[in-house]
């Protein structure tokens, strides 16, 4: 029997199926913007995208020539993500797995993701360090959240404090796992609203793992 991981509210897979419900994406279908400026410039491999939600991200890999795993603890995003790929003619590995206890192959992975993953710090450090095993020799490690100071100075987002993180929280979850610094920062991410412009506070982190 598979084992159930214990979470807080708004971090459970059956909440977020019930969010995930319906024939509309809950997300937009474009991929995120750091992800395209960050991705656009390596060369297709394969691609793990951890917390995959809908798939807009893997499956923008996927159509330049990368082959994806998408992983998220959501059922109906997952077949929602499957829906996607089919749309747009591309294929992918449609996993429904919990990171808490989700391990991927090691050094299997040219590109791995993590995009709006928000957990209690302990176990956001036990699960970006397994995804950092995962990073191929050469590979990337690309992650995207939103910032701690997006709490109080930007726009949407988590309103508990214990899930939100900096750049410098993630590199120094990942310390010690081989994977070298390449940019780690706060950025700015416009949104827009009913209201005008908006800016959301995101961190980003890009390490890579030395080629052999």
């Amino acid at each position: 029997m598979a084992m159930r991981i214990r979470h807080p509210p708004g971090v459970d897979p059956d909440d977020w199926n019930e969010r995930y419900r319906g024939s509309e994406l809950l997300w937009t279908a474009t991929p995120n913007r750091f992800l395209v400026a960050e991705a656009s410039g390596l060369e297709p491999g394969r691609a793990l995208d951890l917390a995959c939600g809908e798939g807009r991200n893997a499956v923008w890999l996927a159509e330049r020539g990368w082959q994806v795993t998408g992983v998220d603890f959501s059922d109906v995003a997952i077949e929602k993500a499957r829906g996607l790929a089919a749309a747009r003619g591309v294929e992918g590995e449609w996993v429904v797995a919990d990171l808490a206890a989700y391990r991927a192959d090691p050094r299997a992975f040219d590109l791995v993701l993590v995009f709006y993953f928000h957990v209690a710090a302990e176990l956001r450090r036990r699960v970006l360090r397994a995804a950092a095993e995962a990073v191929a020799d050469g590979g990337t490690f690309l992650l995207v959240g939103h910032d701690s100071d997006n709490l109080a100075d930007g726009y949407g987002g988590p309103r508990d404090p214990r899930l939100l993180y900096t750049a410098a929280d993630v590199v120094s979850d990942l310390d010690g796992t081989g994977l070298e610094v390449e940019r780690a920062e706060r950025v700015d991410r416009p949104v827009e609203t009913a209201d005008g412009e908006r800016i959301a506070l995101d961190a980003l982190a890009r390490l890579a793992r030395r080629a052999a």
